[in-house]
């Protein structure tokens, strides 16, 4: 077995020479945010052990939404009180409006990301606003974070179809990303938060995007609702994109997307990545066994989640 440190630290002696993938693991809140069974606290501060123990770096632990919306976020400030703390990793809260980034400050994070969906109609059902008064909130939430010290990313959402308007075009991503990169910034991320993208759109939209926010890091986050979320996500690495999202045993998914069903999972994606030819600080036994760990503790079959039907 190869170690997280070896892999995740290139430059060391003796230490694997090929290109370094980021995987952020969002199994704590993108994987657990859409489950019907709500885990209790300590299990969930267990999971954010068992990730760190397995080499996660980078971990969306929490989500600070309304806990009427999404009550298996409610104990967001416990889990964050009890978090294991360790050098080098870094613990990401979603937030939705400046309500959420007083709370993230007050929890103690380290990264806040906000999620702000290409279309209207996704917007409005998800977040109950509309796409410029989100692109407003964000505005106003980045500089207010980045001067708490807090690192600072924003996802776009849907951004290769939507549940409800149909398909995105890439042209609407890039000058969204457009919009969203003029307030600061460390890391845009593009999600397929319904799994119906594919390597070609990811390649246009990675490329769209870079053109439009040159110097912006950019991140990938993939659904598996038909199949094709590691496919997805090598596409991305092809593409120039160094970061990537996954969930533990492919949990997760958006409760406000109907259909859409499972992140990429880690250790499929931590994998593919190895057999590609580039490195992770993933160790992919650990993060297998926590999969299931995982899986066994929402009462999900082992496998993945694809809930989609025939296209």
């Amino acid at each position: 077995m190869t170690s997280p440190a070896a892999q995740a630290d290139p430059g060391r002696p003796g230490a694997d020479a090929r290109a370094l993938i980021e995987i952020v693991e969002v199994s704590p809140r993108d994987g657990l945010q859409n489950e019907a069974r709500i885990l209790p606290t300590a299990s969930k501060i267990e999971l954010l052990e068992r990730c760190v123990a397995a080499g996660a770096r980078r971990i969306e632990a929490v989500s600070f939404a309304r806990p009427s919306l999404v009550p298996q976020m409610a104990d967001a400030e416990a889990v964050m009180a009890s978090a294991p703390r360790r050098a080098g990793v870094s613990y990401i809260g979603l937030v939705l409006n400046e309500r959420g980034l007083d709370r993230a400050l007050a929890a103690g994070v380290d990264e806040i990301n906000v999620v702000v969906p290409v279309t209207d109609a996704f917007c409005e059902r998800n977040q109950g606003t509309s796409v410029s008064d989100l692109v407003r909130q964000w505005s106003a939430i980045a500089p207010a974070a980045r001067s708490a010290g807090l690192r600072v990313s924003v996802t776009i959402s849907v951004a290769f179809g939507c549940p409800f308007s149909g398909d995105v075009e890439t042209e609407a991503v890039a000058a969204l990303a457009g919009q969203l990169a003029e307030s600061p910034l460390d890391e845009l991320a593009l999600a397929d938060t319904i799994g119906v993208g594919t390597p070609a759109a990811v390649t246009a939209a990675a490329e769209a995007v870079a053109s439009i926010a040159p110097g912006v890091p950019l991140r990938g986050h993939f659904h598996d609702t038909y199949g094709r979320g590691v496919a997805n996500a090598l596409a991305a690495v092809r593409s120039g994109i160094t970061v990537l999202d996954a969930s533990a045993g492919g949990v997760g998914g958006c409760p406000f997307a109907p259909g859409a069903a499972g992140n990429t999972a880690t250790e499929d994606l931590a994998a593919a990545l190895r057999d590609s030819g580039a490195a992770t600080t993933i160790d992919i036994d650990l993060v297998t066994a926590t999969g299931g760990w995982l899986r066994e503790l929402l009462g999900k079959p082992a496998g993945r989640d694809r809930k989609a039907g025939d296209r």
